[in-house]
Order: C-alpha cells, then structure tokens, then sequence
C-alpha cells in the first residue's frame, strides 16, 4: 500500500463516520502548490475558499504554505457564516493534522467556526 492509498483508506473512515451523525463538513484538501477547503452538506458545497483563487493570489502569491493556509481558513469561516454555518464537522482527508492543515482548522478556529 503506498501513501496515496493511506490516506485515501484513512480519508473514508473519517467521511463514513461524519455522514452518520449528519452534520456539515469542512473537508480540506492539499497539495504542493495550493491548499483547499470546503463546507459540504452531503454532497452539496454551501462553502469554498482556496489558495488558487484570485483575490487570494493577489494578496499572497506563494499558496503552497502555513500562511496561505491560515488565510484560507479565515475566508472559509467567514463565507460558511455568511452561507449560515456555524458548526461543522473537521475532515482533513486523511492527511496529518500538521502544519498546513494544522494552521487552517486554527485559522478557522479563530474567525468563529466550531468543530
């Protein structure tokens, strides 16, 4: 199994588990050069904020690190407010809750989301 595989095998416990209590989702995804994150009802987005996303790269050009996480997380909180979303349910898709994603569920944390 090669880490790919782990993470994904991890990322579908996290998810089975968060649809049986049936509460909304911030689900976080990540990759080198950019850092995503979405608030989910079912299958449904009421929330997106990224790195790739064009005011961001105005303001932060590097999206590939903690800062531009914590950015992110900030904007995802204040959007899922403003979508109505107040609680939610942290799924960091099987990656460690370490640095990038550590800096946005903080960020997060912080500009009033509760998980």
């Amino acid at each position: 199994m090669d880490k790919k595989e782990s993470r994904l095998r991890r990322s579908r416990k996290t998810r089975l588990k968060i649809a049986e209590l049936k509460v909304n989702r911030l689900a976080v995804h990540r990759t080198n050069g950019h850092i995503y994150a979405q608030v989910l009802n079912g299958g449904k987005v009421l929330a997106s904020a990224s790195t790739n996303e064009v005011e961001v790269r105005k303001e932060l050009p590097n999206g590939g690190n903690a800062k531009a996480a914590a950015y992110v997380g900030k904007r995802i909180a204040e959007k899922a407010k403003a979508a109505g979303v107040s609680e939610v349910a942290f799924d960091r898709s099987g990656f460690a809750y370490h640095g990038r994603v550590k800096a946005l569920a903080e960020a997060a944390r912080e500009a009033g989301l509760k998980f």
